[in-house]
């Protein structure tokens, strides 16, 4: 479930900051889920972890404003705690860890167990100011102006238990409002400041630095502190955050942060601002990701490289070869129908180049759809050599380079790698496209039939002539009455048949050799134009589509990740 779905029966009515955040929460979910097969997991790790958090965080109260406390050790975070709660809920004291587990004092008597739930706070370390053990006597008297505040006092972050150190870093990532308690003697402390506060230069607007234990300076000497600890603060970029002087003893000590804490209960926006922040911080962390150089477009697999990318696939998927072969299997073809009849049985003695790579033959018209589902046997013709198998590789790699130019790491080895994704599939795809290639050699040229027939027509004249011939031969041998014979000019009918068949037979032969070299020339060329079509068909589904899909994962995930600013 989104954020956008967890949130829709509560976005009637709300302020527009809500929407904002929402919908750049929902962008970077957006930005995840397209990225998700091409960043390594590990890029987007704060981004899902956000959007997890998110959606929970918003999902649960929305009438709580959850503070923490935060500080080192003697700092009197947990004496400011008690002051803020009336009561002695935290341990005070000066041996280090002094709080070893987090404490939370709820105002309000809206329900906050499930949000307590989720930020791991221990059943027994929750409290309520109205509801102690009587220090407070009765609802009546707990205080309105901080209803709704959620106010935790954290482990100390200098503690010498690691597990203290994990649980502050934990929550800290959780809450909706950070103060950070000082002390006089630690307020530079290069710990709080290069470990904690600089890294929350993005959180100004939940971020809260406090001064304690003011009491214990003049009053010269607190505004000093306080121009030092806002120079400090500034440093850490945390410029224009509250830098307030309190005191958990000392008279109206405590009215600065509280006032800071009524106003920001009151107005609600602490959550958002946080995760406002939160988003931000993310955005910066994965801009670098999807910033690609001047010039990139959506699609940069151009026309000459898809030309290059094919012509490497038709030479290792042996288009000349069938090229070659579909030409010579028009010659034979060509031959056995319109060679000399006494002849063409030799042409039937010669394999078919064709048949020879099991290649050749198409479905009639109406079938071919049918065709298309049936399995395809495969062809014989020869796999590819070595040299041409490398040239596949220099071109899928040089799809891979032309796509992936000017976009930042890692998506060139993204687009490189979805170039090279089907390299294993790519001979039989291949094979296959051959074998179902329509090379223009299913039907006969009408003209064969003609030729063919004239043909048939000189070599019957020639049989005729060569019969009268020979009986008008045993004719005269058995002194028989000879058969009267027909002339043309001087030139017995019979002889001229004879010779004319021959003689005509030869020379439609060699008048037509041309015309079939030319026709085969052309039916090659035609068959070699099919199958680089197919072979295309195969670099566009197998290679230039994965590549493209790479390119538009990119596109989209900057488009989510503007979005998300």
């Amino acid at each position: 479930m989104t954020v956008t779905d967890r949130l829709q029966p509560a976005r009637a009515g709300r302020r527009a900051r809500l929407e904002s955040v929402v919908d750049r929460v929902e962008a970077l979910r957006r930005f995840v889920d397209v990225t998700k097969p091409y960043l390594p997991e590990r890029a987007t790790t704060k981004a899902r972890a956000l959007v997890d958090r998110a959606g929970e965080r918003l999902s649960l109260s929305r009438e709580h404003t959850v503070v923490a406390l935060a500080g080192a050790t003697g700092s009197g975070k947990s004496s400011l705690f008690n002051a803020l709660a009336g009561v002695d809920l935290s341990t005070v004291g000066l041996r280090r860890p002094t709080t070893g587990a987090t404490h939370a004092c709820v105002w309000g008597h809206a329900p906050a167990g499930e949000l307590l739930d989720w930020l791991g706070v221990p059943t027994s370390h929750r409290f309520s100011p109205a509801r102690t053990t009587g220090e407070v006597a009765s609802p009546e008297g707990e205080d309105e102006t901080l209803r709704g505040l959620v106010l935790l006092d954290l482990p100390d972050f200098d503690s010498v238990e690691e597990t203290h150190r994990v649980e502050v870093d934990r929550l800290l990532a959780l809450v909706d409002l950070m103060v950070w308690v000082l002390d006089p003697q630690k307020y530079a402390d290069r710990v709080v400041h290069k470990q904690y506060l600089s890294q929350f230069s993005r959180h100004r607007e939940v971020t809260v630095v406090v001064l304690n234990q003011s009491d214990l300076l003049s009053s010269g000497d607190i505004e000093r502190c306080l121009d030092d600890l806002r120079r400090l603060v500034n440093d850490d970029g945390l410029e224009g955050v509250p830098v307030l002087a309190t005191s958990a003893v000392a008279p109206r000590g405590l009215a600065p942060l509280r006032t800071l804490l009524e106003r920001a209960v009151a107005a609600r926006q602490a959550t958002l601002r946080r995760l406002a922040g939160d988003v931000g911080g993310v955005v910066a962390e994965l801009t670098p990701l999807v910033e690609a150089g001047e010039g990139s477009t959506v699609d940069t697999v151009d026309a000459a490289t898809v030309r290059a990318l094919t012509d490497a696939l038709a030479n290792a998927a042996g288009v000349p070869v069938v090229a070659r072969a579909t030409q010579r299997a028009y010659v034979h073809r060509a031959v056995r129908s319109t060679g000399w009849p006494m002849m063409r049985w030799l042409r039937r003695l010669r394999p078919d180049p064709l048949s020879r790579l099991r290649l050749g033959t198409r479905p009639a018209k109406g079938t071919e759809s049918s065709a298309e589902a049936a399995p395809v046997a495969a062809t014989s013709v020869t796999p590819a050599a070595p040299a041409a198998q490398a040239a596949v590789g220099l071109a899928l790699r040089a799809v891979g380079e032309r796509a992936g130019e000017r976009l930042p790491p890692p998506w060139p080895s993204a687009v490189l790698e979805a170039a090279r994704s089907h390299v294993d599939d790519l001979p039989d795809a291949l094979d296959v496209a051959i074998a179902r290639a329509d090379l223009g050699m299913s039907r006969r040229p009408r003209w064969w039939s003609v030729i063919g027939a004239l043909q048939w027509t000189l070599t019957l004249t020639a049989l005729l002539g060569l019969i009268w011939l020979v009986l008008r031969y045993a004719l005269s041998a058995l002194e028989l009455p000879e058969l009267p014979t027909p002339r043309a000019g001087r030139t017995p009918l019979p002889t001229l048949m004879f010779l004319g068949g021959l003689l005509g037979g030869l020379l439609v032969s060699i008048i037509i050799r041309p015309v079939i070299r030319i026709a085969a020339r052309r039916k090659g060329q035609r068959a070699a134009r099919r199958m680089r079509s197919a072979v295309e068909a195969i670099a566009q589904t197998m290679i230039i589509t994965p590549v493209r899909e790479v390119r538009r994962a990119f596109d989209d995930a900057r488009e989510a990740l503007r979005a998300a600013r």
